[in-house]
């Protein structure tokens, strides 16, 4: 779809927004009937990246729950989460687009057997078009919005951060065959990093901005019995208090809620109810996955790890 979005259809999907979500405390609502647990300034970003609407960049230490922010708002539009894995070496025609030639090529041979001759305008049309994530979220019809979820941008290079600029900027991407290509219904764009490096002001610019700070135990309880149903309280405690002990620690990979839940869902898979020092010294594994983190763990002490007083 080329030319200047159309109006009406970008009003109807903004209203279709303002109705899902017409304010913060809506949202936080359905994330949380969806299983994720948001404080109010997480909460109030992504309410503003959905009605201002702009770009949210969150960033925060691995396993926080970006990803899963992003996809917890797919879940309250009840709209595709589409994502895009960033990765050194990315570049924009990967992210956007790319011709589909074995197609291509069987146009042309059965044109030729029918005697029919074909132009390359013929060739390079919408049936022959591979949308990558990019294009995909700003090609989706609606009502809503979907979710384009540009995920670890610190992994990519400057090229393509400054391919993104007018993705960001003006929702349109210029591809040379077709033209310029701009949303009709603007898709909602979040973007994560783990600040591996520093992002550019001006894409910074472009975005509204929060950090995800790790959350204190008493919600890594809640979030960890959420996602591992039939997971106690006492365990879920347990692996809390341990988790938050050892990012204490200078481990080189310190580890989030991801890898606690994943913690518990394998205390319980082993029918452990209470953390012990035997069955933290079997599991480091599922936690830590570097040899000289486990090492650092276990000569800080098990005892100390669990919360049992050492002699």
């Amino acid at each position: 779809m080329t030319g200047a979005a159309t109006p009406a259809t970008t009003e109807s999907a903004r209203a279709a927004v303002a109705r899902a979500v017409p304010d913060p405390p809506t949202l936080h609502a359905s994330l949380d009937s969806l299983g994720y647990l948001a404080d109010p300034g997480l909460t109030t970003a992504l309410y503003l990246a959905l009605r201002l609407p702009q770009p949210l960049l969150l960033e925060g230490e691995p396993g926080v729950g970006k990803t899963e922010a992003a996809r917890a708002l797919a879940g309250v539009l009840g709209s595709p989460l589409i994502r895009l894995q960033c990765y050194d070496g990315l570049d924009a025609a990967e992210a956007l687009y790319e011709w589909n030639y074995p197609r291509q090529l069987l146009s042309i041979r059965l044109a030729e057997s029918q005697g029919v001759a074909l132009d390359e305008a013929d060739l390079f049309t919408d049936a022959f078009l591979l949308r990558r994530p990019v294009l995909a979220a700003l090609t989706h019809p609606g009502p809503l919005p979907a979710v384009l979820l540009i995920d670890e941008i610190d992994r990519a290079d400057d090229d393509f951060e400054a391919f993104l600029l007018e993705v960001l900027a003006e929702a349109s991407v210029t591809i040379p065959e077709l033209g310029t290509v701009r949303a009709t219904v603007t898709p909602v764009v979040v973007l994560t990093s783990n600040r591996t490096r520093d992002l550019h002001d001006a894409l910074k610019r472009r975005c509204l901005y929060h950090w995800i700070d790790y959350p204190d135990t008493e919600r890594v309880v809640e979030i960890v019995r959420r996602r591992v149903p039939g997971t106690t309280p006492s365990l879920a405690a347990d692996v809390a208090a341990s988790v938050h002990r050892m990012r204490t620690l200078e481990v080189q990979k310190p580890p989030g809620i991801a890898e606690s839940i994943d913690w518990v869902g394998a205390l319980t898979l082993l029918g452990v109810e209470r953390l012990d020092d035997a069955a933290a010294d079997r599991t480091l594994g599922v936690l830590l996955k570097y040899r000289e983190d486990i090492d650092l763990v276990r000569d800080r002490g098990l005892a100390w790890l669990v919360g049992r007083p050492e002699n």
